[in-house]
């Protein structure tokens, strides 16, 4: 019975007009998700400042200066640390979502990361600062899983790309925020503090608004009605009606019957079934491969940039002109995001990161690295809207949130190791390695997008029917 309700359910969103009701829900989840995006993005830009700080000295870090001899040059375990914490929030405690809801998990796993980078910033010891990072990923990995799911089930089909786009545009337009707090604090003591201890409880600090922004945002109806809480669907379901009713004024079409999804149990053991086994090892691949590009030159610009002969201080200042373009990709997709089958959108995404790249490793003027980091970051983010959106595509409601985790789990482990073997890489052979790294991992990334299934226009339920 809950399984036929669901759909029903479903049917009644999916057929929803686009309205100012709709797009208040996208914009106060991406609202939420912007601490996260601070939080994640401040890595690159806080890194020149940890380093001078003496943190990532050996007698600084513990037993992580066992990494020493692979001339990581220090920071690179903390780069590690937070995409570890982030493997094990998107992997151990994906499920979390899809057992207790959207809601309660978008709230916490916010108020957890926050407080754990509060404590994180006040530091003195490059081996606490790795413990406390790593704990903060894991709260941000649950994060990064539930937003994702949320939107998913929340959006009408039709309109599905467009709000994975608007998300990222308002989550991405934190990072120049970031670049440039990084840029005109460095060199002071605001408060007495260093400047990237400021940087980070700045976001931190912020994060407390999610108490009001969670009062204005429902429980998903497809999780609802999954759980055989059908009442609370139904009620969350009909105001939905009644306020874009009233806004378009407008009688709204009888919904299309939707097909419902199989039954099943939700269990991580469904992911591997005949039914979506094969979508589980194609998005487990590609997320190994495509954090390599993403976050290998977003966590790295600023000392990738000094690699090319830029000085430290002006490295900072290009970053934030490049950072700049963050939000722009996934601005640009909403002209798009729902014209366009998403798989192309991921692939030329991809295959643009890989040419600009090479390039990028051979300049050296100040003006075309920052016009080919402005490229890179482009390309990049509208690849990243557009499987972002994908991948919670390919599962039903049952286990979408456990899916996603565990899939994008291995962008994260991955990541981890990528921050070691950039490292490993610019000492051994500079920027132009780390560029044939980079290029060979979008090339598997496209591989592996290929052989996925179309999903344009498509309702959740008909996907996984």
């Amino acid at each position: 019975m809950s399984t036929q309700k669901a759909a029903e359910i479903a049917a009644r969103l999916d057929r929803l007009p686009p309205s100012r009701t709709i797009w208040s829900m996208v914009i106060l989840i991406s609202l939420g998700g912007v601490f996260e995006f601070y939080d994640l993005f401040f890595t690159g830009y806080v890194a020149p400042g940890m380093v001078q700080s003496g943190l990532f000295k050996p007698e600084s870090l513990g037993f992580f200066a066992a990494l020493q001899p692979l001339a990581v040059a220090g920071f690179g375990t903390f780069v590690f640390a937070t995409f570890a914490g982030l493997w094990v929030g998107t992997l151990v405690l994906g499920f979390v979502a899809d057992r207790f809801g959207r809601r309660f998990i978008f709230t916490w796993s916010l108020i957890w990361y926050m407080i754990c980078t509060v404590i994180m910033a006040f530091q003195t010891s490059g081996f606490a600062l790795d413990i406390w990072r790593f704990v903060a990923g894991i709260g941000i990995g649950v994060e990064l899983v539930t937003i994702d799911t949320y939107i998913s089930e929340l959006i009408p089909s039709q309109e599905r790309g467009r709000a994975y786009a608007v998300n990222q545009f308002i989550t991405f337009a934190v990072v120049p925020l970031v670049a440039f707090l990084a840029y005109a604090l460095n060199g002071t003591r605001p408060l007495g503090l260093d400047y990237w201890r400021v940087v980070i409880l700045i976001g931190s600090v912020g994060a407390v608004a999610v108490w009001f922004l969670r009062r204005k945002i429902p429980e998903s109806p497809r999780w609802l009605a999954r759980h055989g809480r059908v009442d609370e669907a139904e009620r969350i379901v009909a105001d939905i009606e009644r306020r874009v009713t009233a806004e378009k004024s407008i009688v709204l079409a009888p919904p299309t019957p939707s097909a419902p999804e199989k039954e099943g149990r939700g269990t991580l053991k469904e992911i591997f079934s005949r039914d979506y086994r094969r979508r589980t090892i194609i998005l487990s691949i590609f997320n190994m491969a495509q954090v390599i590009g993403f976050y290998g030159f977003a966590a790295w610009v600023p000392t990738l940039l000094i690699h090319r002969g830029i000085h430290v201080t002006a490295s900072l200042g290009y970053a934030f002109v490049i950072a700049i373009a963050n939000p722009f990709g996934p601005l640009l997709g909403t002209l798009f995001a729902d014209r366009i089958e998403r798989k192309t959108q991921i692939c030329a995404g991809l295959f643009t990161m890989g040419v600009v790249i090479a390039i990028f490793s051979q300049a050296s003027s100040p003006s075309l690295l920052i016009a080919l980091g402005v490229m890179f970051t482009l390309a990049a983010n509208i690849m990243s809207y557009a499987y972002h959106g994908y991948q919670a595509e390919l599962y039903p409601t049952r286990v979408r949130a456990r899916a996603i985790g565990f899939v994008y789990s291995w962008s994260r482990i991955s990541a981890a190791f990528a921050g070691l073997a950039i490292g490993i890489l610019l000492h051994g052979y500079g920027v132009p390695g780390v560029a044939v790294f980079i290029g060979m991992s979008m090339l598997v990334a496209i591989c592996m997008i290929l052989l996925g299934p179309s999903t344009k226009g498509l309702a959740l339920e008909t996907i996984n029917h």
